[in-house]
């Protein structure tokens, strides 16, 4: 049997490192990470899961303490959305582990850095934070969002009845034609701060999941020579196809690094390269505001897999922020929001996992090679 063939075969016998839920994804990375003879540390969040059941974001570290090149995984940013990190760096922890580092290299994965969303299968924190929107300067003014301004009321309506959904609807669609396509995703995603409440709201401050992750860096990675960061996301995209997105200024280091370690599949926000409207308060920045050249080079990527539609998840994610909004989130109604955010971002079929797993692998394989060759 060839290598491609064994690595297929792996693949295949390896969906079970996926999840049904938090508190089982939790267990199994714990688990995964004693294989690997991993050190671990736990961040404890403050909130509770919909059991009553105690949240953390884990890490965990496998290999030298002095390595000078570090390869990091996060999974869970946008909560829900960590089945598919999860269940990557449980298989990573499990069937590589340390047998897999170069000399002179460490791994650090950070599992369910936002352990909120995860629980209540919610893409935000428990501030209510897009945490990807929230890496801003919060003490600069917040960036204004005019599109979000005029259909934020139509986005979450308080009628969330079939008539109030088709009436807000309506409106949202002729906002949709006057705009185009393009501006209609950018102001319903591109982030905004003027809507506590609302879809993909950045903060009025650091979220606890954005103090937690620069208290990792401090801990772990700061006067590190060079750090490669994947953080995992689902919703946009072909089904199962894992997109890596960059943000990094065209012509800079950080350009050219992506390119090396990712080749032509990578994308980059500033070339237009990708479906993503995301623009502000992204995990990149927040992060390359700490790991600055020359002393550390950081290279990362958010790396993206497709599930459902891009129609189908804003509906989803509508009927969320209206249940946690104007809804009981314990009540009745709650099964079915949550049914349908689960399906939008964690498809649970086998063909679809081991997509992810293969691409996981792929890519993070990848940026450890691009890691040994250092500066560009």
């Amino acid at each position: 049997m060839s290598e491609a063939s064994d690595e297929v075969s792996s693949t295949m016998n390896n969906i079970a490192s996926f999840a049904a839920d938090y508190s089982e994804a939790r267990d199994k990375f714990l688990s995964a990470a004693r294989l690997a003879d991993a050190q671990t540390f736990r961040y404890d969040n403050p909130t509770k899961g919909p059991k009553g059941e105690s949240l953390s974001t884990d890490v965990a570290w496998v290999g030298p303490a002095d390595a000078t090149k570090v390869m990091v995984t996060i999974s869970s940013t946008h909560g829900i959305e960590g089945y598919c990190g999860s269940g990557f760096q449980v298989d990573w922890l499990a069937g590589i582990g340390a047998a897999g580092l170069p000399k002179g290299t460490a791994v650090l994965f950070v599992h369910a850095i936002n352990p909120y969303g995860f629980a209540w299968t919610r893409r935000v924190t428990e501030e209510g934070n897009d945490l990807n929107r929230n890496y801003v300067d919060h003490s600069r003014p917040y960036p204004v969002n005019e599109g979000y301004l005029e259909i934020a009321d139509d986005l979450v309506p308080a009628d969330f009845s079939e008539q109030g959904r088709a009436a807000a609807d309506a409106r949202l669609a002729a906002y949709r034609r006057k705009v185009g396509d393009i501006e209609f995703f950018r102001a319903v995603s591109g982030g905004q701060y003027s809507h506590a409440d609302g879809m993909f709201y950045g903060g009025g401050g650091p979220a606890w999941s954005n103090r937690t992750l620069h208290a990792i860096v401090d801990r772990y990675l700061k006067g590190r020579q060079d750090v490669a960061v994947v953080d995992f996301h689902t919703g946009l995209g072909p089904y199962g196809y894992g997109e890596p997105i960059t943000h990094y200024d065209i012509g800079t280091g950080g350009s050219r690094r992506v390119r090396n370690f990712w080749g032509e599949s990578v994308t980059e926000s500033k070339r237009g390269q990708t479906a993503s409207q995301a623009r502000d308060g992204l995990g990149h920045y927040g992060l390359n505001r700490v790991l600055k050249e020359p002393q550390t080079r950081l290279t990362m990527c958010t790396l993206e897999y497709g599930t459902f539609d891009r129609e189908s998840g804003q509906k989803a994610f509508r009927a969320d922020h209206w249940l946690h909004k104007y809804g009981d989130p314990l009540g009745k109604e709650a099964e079915a929001v949550r049914k349908a955010m689960r399906r939008q971002f964690y498809p649970e079929t086998d063909d679809w996992k081991e997509a992810v797993l293969f691409r996981g692998h792929q890519v993070v394989r990848q940026a450890i090679a691009g890691l040994q060759r250092g500066a560009l």
